[in-house]
């Protein structure tokens, strides 16, 4: 058996770090199916697809890492180190003879020779755009984005409003956030209050209180 492991959300500034790993003998059904990267799909088709994947597949494991969890991590790791420790996380809930990773490294070969050393006898094909050339690693990205994109719905129904999609290129998500400090003085529950984004807010809003006072 081989799988395929992929993450959803390492870039966002606010909600989990999903990653997702998917097991099966051989990836005729998901070929069939048509995976294809998460991010080349509709929410809509995505959803469709997490259901059929399921069905379909030996197995499957997802780690969500929460926002404050990132934050704690990443005063004593970098956060290819905290994605490196989730992969290996998920690709050793079931036995498996190879794994197929989409690399959130700059250098695959590091990442590779990173995991091979944590996973031992199991052969690691690390690459850039796997989610693109295997179904595997298609099928564990609809797994990772999907459980995702539900979280963040729920943490949207926490705050009573639409906090977007998290990712600091979106200004819903943004300017929620700066909303929230300018209210309360401090970063809103689920942000990764490490990230440079959140910062930059921060020095915005307490330049303003001052200018105000």
């Amino acid at each position: 058996m081989f799988c395929g492991v992929d993450e959803a959300g390492r870039g966002s500034v606010m909600g989990p770090l999903v990653v997702a790993a998917v097991y099966v003998e051989v990836d005729d059904d998901l070929r069939f199916i048509g995976v294809k990267d998460s991010k080349k799909l509709t929410p809509k088709k995505r959803s469709q697809m997490y259901d059929e994947i399921i069905d379909s597949v030996e197995g499957y494991s997802v780690k969500v890492i929460s926002a404050e969890e990132i934050d704690s991590l990443r005063e004593r790791m970098s956060l290819n180190e905290v994605e490196l420790n989730a992969f290996v996380d998920v690709v050793s809930k079931m036995p498996v003879s190879r794994v197929y990773a989409d690399c959130p490294d700059v250098n695959p070969m590091s990442f590779k020779t990173s995991m091979t050393t944590k996973l031992r006898n199991i052969e690691v094909i690390a690459e850039h755009k796997a989610d693109d050339r295997y179904p595997v690693v298609s099928a564990a990205s609809i797994i990772a984005k999907v459980t995702r994109d539900r979280i963040i719905e729920d943490i949207s129904a926490e705050f009573g409003e639409n906090i977007g999609s998290g990712y600091p290129s979106d200004t819903v998500t943004t300017d929620f956030i700066e909303k929230w400090i300018k209210e309360n003085g401090r970063s809103p529950k689920h942000t990764r209050t490490s990230w440079e984004t959140v910062k930059r807010i921060q020095s915005r809003c307490s330049v303003r209180k001052i200018t105000d006072w």
